[in-house]
Parts: C-alpha cells; sequence; structure tokens
C-alpha cells in the first residue's frame, strides 16, 4: 500500500469543503480558486474542479453570474446559494467534530 494513494484520498475528502469555504467569501472566479488551492497543496486541476463545480450547482449550493472582461471573453463568477450556506455551516461542524476526534486520538497514547 502506498502512502500517496491515502493522500490524495484524504485531500479529495475535504475538497469540496475547501471550495465552499473559498466561495463564501464573495463572488469568486475559478482560476482564482485553483491558484488558492494548490497554493495550499490541494493539488486540483481544471479537470476536477469543473465537475464539482457543476455538481455543486446542480445541488443548488451555488450560483453564478457572467461578467464581462476587459482582456477577453466573459467570466464566470460563483457564490453560494443560501442553501450554500447552510450546507457549509453544517460541513464546517462536522469538519470541526472531526478535528476533535482525530486529535483525540492522536493524543491518546496508552501504554501497550
Amino acid at each position: 500500500m502506498k502512502v500517496e494513494n491515502t493522500q490524495v484520498q484524504m485531500r479529495k475528502g475535504i475538497l469540496e469543503f475547501c471550495i465552499l469555504e473559498i466561495i463564501s467569501r464573495g463572488e469568486v472566479y475559478a482560476s482564482d480558486m485553483l491558484e488558492e488551492l494548490t497554493a495550499a497543496k490541494m493539488i486540483v486541476v481544471e479537470g476536477t474542479l469543473y465537475p464539482l463545480l457543476t455538481r455543486l450547482k446542480n445541488a443548488q449550493l451555488l450560483e453564478y453570474n457572467w461578467v464581462e472582461s476587459t482582456s477577453g471573453p466573459p467570466r464566470k463568477y460563483y457564490r453560494l446559494t443560501e442553501t450554500g450556506k447552510e450546507f457549509l455551516e453544517q460541513l464546517r461542524n462536522t469538519w470541526s467534530e472531526l478535528v476533535d476526534s482525530t486529535e483525540y486520538i492522536i493524543r491518546n497514547k496508552k501504554a501497550q
């Protein structure tokens, strides 16, 4: 078993949460999301991001609007819907519980 495979699965598991967090700050362009996710070492490519954005839009968690660009075609800017904000709040609570549980297990070193 390779540790890299598990690491990739862990990142995939929290990718949706991270994307919703980024969008929660205000309208955001997909390339800006990619830039932040790459800087955070989430290792995301457009082929991963766009289908996820479409799925989140179809689930009515986010919406977008087109904004004219001075340097090319119009850009699609994403924002959370009210349903998306509520969904994200639930994910934040789950994340907090998972972090607490994981830290408990890591710290709980009983004599073996």
